[in-house]
């Protein structure tokens, strides 16, 4: 998922703080996280923090009945990996040149627009008024 915005939101009354990562094809994954006194959460931290979280959800070895198909509890491997993190293990750690050119390949090919230069366009219509204050001194 390629993330195209973030969005924090502090729920005072709650005592939860919630952020949104927003995926180019419109997913949202949110992160609620409570508010303690003594935690430091705050709305420049919070993206970091829900990040983190995230991390340790994705690596963590979560018992999955649903996903038994090959033996293990877990739905992955048998040392704990699940099969989205064997899935998203970059091409750099198993030296395999080819695959790192294609993702090189297609990263250009996703961000070409953005490097495109930029042209600026301004759109004013001209009203005719003028400030009353300026008008008799002309």
């Amino acid at each position: 998922m390629e993330v195209i915005g973030t969005q924090v939101h502090p729920q005072a009354s709650s005592g939860f703080m919630t952020v949104e990562f927003v995926g180019e094809d419109g997913d949202v994954i949110s992160v609620q996280m409570h508010r303690g006194e003594n935690d430091g959460l705050n709305r420049l931290n919070a993206i970091e923090k829900a990040k983190a979280m995230m991390l340790k959800v994705a690596n963590s070895k979560q018992p999955d009945k649903d996903a038994v198909e090959d033996g293990t509890e877990h739905g992955g491997t048998a040392d704990g990996e699940s099969p989205a993190v064997i899935s998203l293990r970059s091409a750099r750690a198993a030296h395999d040149t080819g695959t790192l050119e294609e993702q090189l390949d297609e990263g250009l090919e996703s961000s070409f627009p953005a490097s495109d230069p930029v042209s600026v366009t301004v759109s004013t219509i001209p009203s005719g008024r003028m400030d009353p204050k300026k008008a008799g001194k002309q």
